[in-house]
């Protein structure tokens, strides 16, 4: 999958611009706060419906301006291409249009266009909470299956009702039964597919992290669910239920699962330099690259957002050589050191396009 064309309207600090995009690799250069994480985010949106940096949908839509419009110009692997268009209007639903033709449900969009982004916030994923890591594993299987997309809407959907109840003091046991019943159908799914997630995409990351590192450093993800004991969930809950009339909410369940990042055995969030982290993070995207491509009908666009700040130049030189092969397709890189694209382009192709980007508008 490529975008070959962008036209942007009153999104975020962008007023209005056109882009045509190469094929291959293209580079996005600008001091920071001028706009190169802005388009890139634009891209994220087209695939995702949202942004990247968890903002809310009024935060997208530049100051002053009543919407914003993203349409993108995509070719697929088979030659056809798509038009996406999509409409942000603050308050309102988000209306996004395929070849003309409306989504009913924006859900049903999720992994058309495939897309991997590695940025900045993406540090979190090592360094926050465990929704972000649940988030990491979820973004990659909606992506491939829509099954696990189903499963995992109705899931949250059983949850929030059940954390009513609990949060009402609404003991009503027959009712209660049958939420956790159903969450125990759509958890074992979830859990499912999570595992298989790991154990295809754990070999993956390894050799990845061994080639960007050039070190023998040993890491691992191990996952962690209150399901791995086989014990199903709807009789956890069950056993729960007076403990979590008391906390208000539901204590145990998939929407609890941590998946531990682990540098010699360590959490690498304890011990890990800032190369080091950085070398995970940037090996734990390109592996999701990876397993999209292997599993996914279409190889992914690939963002990368400042990502050679705070790396040595020898483990800069390993990541360039990595991504410019012909495993990689359609690249956007960002920097604010025009000399950095200067040596990537020179390294890489010479089927690129270079963009200048200085307080929301695009030079070509």
């Amino acid at each position: 999958m490529i975008i070959e064309e962008l036209h942007i309207v009153n999104f975020k600090s962008i007023a209005a611009a056109d882009c045509r995009f190469s094929p291959k690799v293209n580079c996005l250069v600008g001091n920071n706060g001028m706009g190169k994480t802005n388009l890139l985010d634009a891209l994220h949106f087209l695939s995702f419906c949202r942004s990247h940096l968890s903002v809310p949908d009024n935060m997208v839509v530049r100051h002053g301006e009543e919407m914003a419009l993203l349409q993108g110009l995509y070719r697929d692997e088979s030659g056809d291409g798509i038009e996406l268009l999509l409409s942000i209007r603050p308050g309102k639903h988000k209306v996004l249009r395929r070849n003309k033709k409306e989504y009913e449900r924006l859900s049903d969009h999720i992994g058309r266009f495939p897309l991997v982004i590695v940025s900045p916030q993406d540090y979190q994923l090592i360094l926050g909470g465990s929704d972000e890591r649940r988030r990491f594993m979820d973004q990659q299987l909606c992506q491939q299956d829509p099954r696990y997309l189903s499963a995992l809407i109705q899931y949250n959907r059983h949850l929030q009702q059940r954390n009513t109840m609990l949060k009402q003091d609404r003991h009503d046991d027959a009712l209660m039964d049958v939420l956790e019943l159903q969450m125990g159908s759509y958890a074992a799914e979830i859990y499912n597919k999570r595992s298989r997630f790991i154990e295809d995409f754990l070999p993956v990351f390894n050799d990845l992290y061994s080639d960007i590192s050039g070190s023998a450093e040993k890491v691992s993800l191990s996952y962690r669910s209150h399901l791995a004991d086989g014990i199903p969930l709807e009789e956890l809950l069950r056993r729960s239920r007076p403990k979590d009339y008391l906390l208000g909410f539901s204590s145990c369940g998939v929407h609890k699962d941590e998946l531990e990042m682990l540098l010699g055995g360590v959490l690498i969030r304890k011990i890990g330099s800032e190369g080091q982290n950085k070398t995970f993070l940037i090996s734990m995207k390109l592996a999701q690259f990876r397993h999209q491509q292997l599993h996914g009908d279409e190889t992914p666009i690939l963002l990368l957002d400042d990502i050679f700040d705070k790396l040595d130049a020898t483990r800069v030189e390993r990541i360039i050589r990595l991504v410019g092969g012909n495993g990689f397709g359609q690249i956007f890189i960002t920097d604010t050191n025009r000399k950095n694209l200067d040596e990537i382009i020179a390294s890489w192709s010479e089927d690129y396009r270079l963009f200048e980007i200085e307080n929301g508008q695009i030079f070509q």
